[in-house]
């Protein structure tokens, strides 16, 4: 495989949040990877872009197809487009050469995903998967404390992924993953990588899936009494007592000085003014209980893997937003983490060691994953400069295996059944 002079050369299709954040990583890192093309189709979010990385009028495009319809313009190529967008430009970009990061999940459906998979490795092109959990420090500890033998043969293994009140209600019943029909299930849009992560920490092939959840809150018949279907226009009283009032939320956010996610996603220039006209127009501004979303809001998975090892994974937005929590159960002692420090309880001492995994880069930050943002376009931009797909920890197989966790386990949910993954 050709190898390719660092920086790499990168065209961005979709500069929304995903996106930029990918992006950013290249503007911090310019002996790494450099911008060179944009395609998006909203003119005011492809203007900021152009501007914040310099791209000339010709490298900016209003659609994937206008930007891979000439001859190649970059290395390789960040897709970030809604899950549902996410095939044909990546098949496109496949025959073109370009090498492929793809946000997750790949696509809402099995028969896409294969599609992808077919595509990519026909063309012989270096492809990854933005599931970011592989590539934290977090991760890196811990898969070297287990391999080391920490707490022996693993077990059992729980796995709780917090979403956080606001954030459910900010992307999952406001946002733009609120409904199945224009993205994809929660559990494949928000926790594709979660089931990913188990199946890479445990590091057996899952065999048997079982599933339960609902929308269960986030419904008209719970709407407060008197409260209106905008937030700005809800009683005072009733918007007090309310925690998933937008109006706290997009406001408070402005008025501390957060420009950055979760506001930018209602305006490109986020003030006081700009996000309450969002709320005003917009589907942010809309109360919680009077939307069209259709999505679950809890949901718990059952996992076993070859050997009888099990998980059960919890997915829940009724808490308060943090790191996810694991806690592994092994023959020889178990460990309990919080995604950023590792506690580790030895059967034979009966003591407990403490691993503050940000000490591996000196920083944790939720909004990035713990590093696996950053993580994850380093690994990337790295394989392809080095025409070496094995520095890619999510290429096309790993992924495929994991998403039809995730398929699994959305069909034993739906149909009451437990799923043979044999």
């Amino acid at each position: 495989m050709t190898s390719f002079q660092t920086p790499v050369t990168v065209l961005v299709i979709g500069a929304g949040s995903r996106g930029r954040t990918y992006a950013d990583y290249l503007r911090r890192h310019p002996d790494e990877g450099r911008v060179v093309g944009v395609a998006e189709p909203d003119e005011e979010r492809r203007a900021h872009f152009a501007r914040e990385y310099g791209l000339s009028p010709e490298a900016s495009h209003a659609t994937w197809h206008e930007a891979l319809s000439g001859s190649r313009e970059a290395d390789a190529v960040f897709i970030t487009t809604p899950d549902h967008l996410h095939v044909a430009p990546a098949r496109r970009a496949a025959e073109c050469g370009y090498h492929i990061l793809l946000e997750k999940p790949m696509a809402p459906t099995e028969v896409e995903c294969r599609a992808i998979v077919d595509a990519v490795t026909q063309a012989g092109v270096i492809f990854g998967v933005c599931h970011v959990l592989r590539y934290t420090p977090h991760t890196r500890v811990l898969k070297r404390l287990l391999a080391s033998g920490a707490v022996g043969e693993i077990v059992s293994v729980q796995h709780l992924e917090p979403v956080g009140y606001w954030h459910q209600a900010h992307s999952y019943v406001r946002g733009q993953w609120r409904s199945e029909a224009q993205g994809s299930p929660m559990l494949l849009a928000k926790s594709c990588h979660d089931l990913d992560w188990l199946r890479y920490v445990v590091g057996l092939p899952c065999e048997r899936v079982s599933s339960f959840g609902s929308l269960k809150h986030f419904r008209r018949e719970n709407q407060p009494p008197g409260a209106a279907d905008r937030c700005l226009d809800c009683p005072p009283e009733v918007e007090a007592a309310c925690p998933y009032s937008a109006t706290r939320l997009y406001l408070g956010q402005v008025a501390v000085g957060v420009t950055g996610w979760p506001v930018n996603v209602l305006t490109e220039s986020p003030s006081v003014e700009t996000v309450t006209t969002a709320l005003r127009d917009g589907p942010y501004g809309r109360c919680v209980y009077a939307c069209d979303n259709d999505v679950v809001d809890h949901q718990v998975v059952n996992l076993e893997f070859a050997g009888g090892t099990t998980a059960s994974f919890t997915m829940t937005g009724f808490n308060r937003m943090r790191g996810r929590e694991t806690h592994i159960f092994g023959t020889m002692g178990e460990l309990v983490t919080d995604s950023r420090t590792i506690q580790v309880y030895d059967f034979l001492t009966e003591r407990i060691e403490t691993i503050d995994t940000a000490a591996e880069e000196g920083t944790y930050d939720l909004s990035t994953h713990g590093g696996g943002d950053d993580g994850l376009v380093r690994a990337f931009l790295a394989a392809v400069a080095a025409g070496d797909p094995r520095l890619i920890l999510s290429g096309p197989l790993e992924t495929l295996e994991s998403h039809t966790m995730v398929f699994a386990a959305e069909h034993s949910r739906r149909e009451a059944q437990i799923v043979s993954m044999l």
